[in-house]
């Protein structure tokens, strides 16, 4: 193909982009320079990759979420592995979904760096890919083990006798099946340049600016170079949000309309269902705010792009993908500090009491036996001591 010059280039690109696709899903189109390795991006371009949004607002994001999601996620994971004693379903999937979560947040201070250095990415083609992935595997990954969380509730309400005879190995297999899935679905972002070298700026932007060609450019064909992400992100917005965000809702209502029905009385039978009511309402508000905005916002771009619409909403897009990212620092107190005995765990490990002195607590505290006629603590030796009630 016959070398295009630059003004001529801008010029078919000012005058397409117009029309046609101006901005997309997580970045713009720019226009690749025949004559070097940079990238022409349009005015509307420049300025949001200029702007507080990117260089201020995303950054303070991220410093949050590594700031709160670091701690906890490790939190949880330890206590899982080397506190919980008895291992069931439900512990499985949040272990998984810590696994998950912190995965994702140890990357974070590479996209901290970015947006501070006002979007220039450092570190090169590799990492960018790599960074990506893992943004993408936890907010799928995510959706999937809370999807099989809300299910499993759902059981445990339903058939709450079916509790005491569990089986661990469909979860764990589940579990396996939701890596297997979501490391195999990754690749595609691994196929397509993510990097991209602006001129205008003197900046290496980082999934944040779609590639096309002059030739495509000019023959109105911009799909063929954007149609890797398009059918990724469709595919995956219907296999790994859609249809867990129906199985999710499903699950609580049942379960809510479970809980109306229930006839069992009593404090500890009220306190349940109140605490269930809340866990419901909290983790359907959390994915309300985390996951519907990035995703209906996925398809809604990509839609576009497939048509060959003009779309602006980038400013929108960014930040429903940066409260995406706030799932990593929700999950652990969404779903494991409601347990009073995940809360004990935390709270044991902080103050550094081992296994075995926490048990000898237990034992301690079990052998004493209260006397309401007289008010006194009564120990298994016959000694007592005054109650301060």
């Amino acid at each position: 193909m016959a070398a295009v010059g630059i003004p001529h280039l801008l010029v078919i690109f000012a005058c397409i982009s117009s029309s046609a696709i101006h901005g997309q899903k997580r970045g713009f189109v720019g226009l690749q320079d025949p004559d070097s390795d940079s990238v022409l991006i349009d005015s509307a371009a420049l300025n949001t990759l200029k702007s507080g949004l990117t260089t201020v607002f995303l950054p303070v994001l991220y410093i949050f979420v590594f700031a709160m999601g670091l701690p906890s996620n490790a939190m949880a994971i330890w206590v899982f592995v080397f506190r919980s004693k008895k291992i069931h379903p439900s512990a499985i999937y949040m272990a998984n979904l810590a696994l998950a979560d912190l995965l994702f947040v140890v990357w974070v201070p590479l996209k901290i760096a970015y947006h501070l250095n006002d979007n220039h990415w450092t570190f090169g083609e590799a990492m960018c890919k790599v960074l990506v992935g893992f943004f993408y595997a936890n907010m799928y990954s995510s959706i999937l083990f809370i999807a099989c969380l809300s299910v499993q509730r759902y059981w445990v309400v339903a058939h709450p006798l079916t509790q005491q005879r569990t089986d661990n190995r469909l979860a764990i297999a589940v579990s396996v099946s939701i890596w297997a899935f979501i490391w195999i679905s990754t690749t595609p972002l691994f196929l397509y340049q993510q990097t991209a070298k602006l001129s205008e700026l003197n900046i290496t932007t980082c999934h944040d600016v779609n590639i096309i060609t002059p030739e495509n450019l000019r023959t109105g064909n911009t799909f063929q170079d954007l149609q890797k992400p398009y059918y990724y992100f469709m595919v995956m917005a219907g296999l790994a949000f859609f249809i867990p965000c129906v199985v999710i809702i499903t699950a609580y209502v049942l379960m809510l309309r479970k809980l109306g029905h229930s006839t069992m009385e009593g404090s500890g039978a009220r306190k349940n269902r109140r605490r269930a009511r809340v866990i419901i309402v909290t983790v359907l508000v959390a994915f309300l705010v985390c996951f519907i905005p990035s995703n209906v916002m996925l398809v809604v771009h990509y839609s576009l792009l497939g048509n060959g619409i003009s779309n602006n909403g980038y400013s929108f897009y960014i930040i429903s993908l940066g409260l995406a990212s706030l799932n990593s620092c929700l999950d652990p107190f969404l779903y494991y500090f409601v347990s009073e005995e995940f809360r004990s765990h935390v709270k044991n490990t902080l103050l550094c009491r081992s296994s075995r002195t926490v048990e000898r607590m237990r034992v301690s505290f079990s052998s004493m036996k209260y006397s309401r006629k007289s008010n006194t603590y009564t120990s298994s030796t016959g000694h007592t001591d005054s109650s301060t009630i």
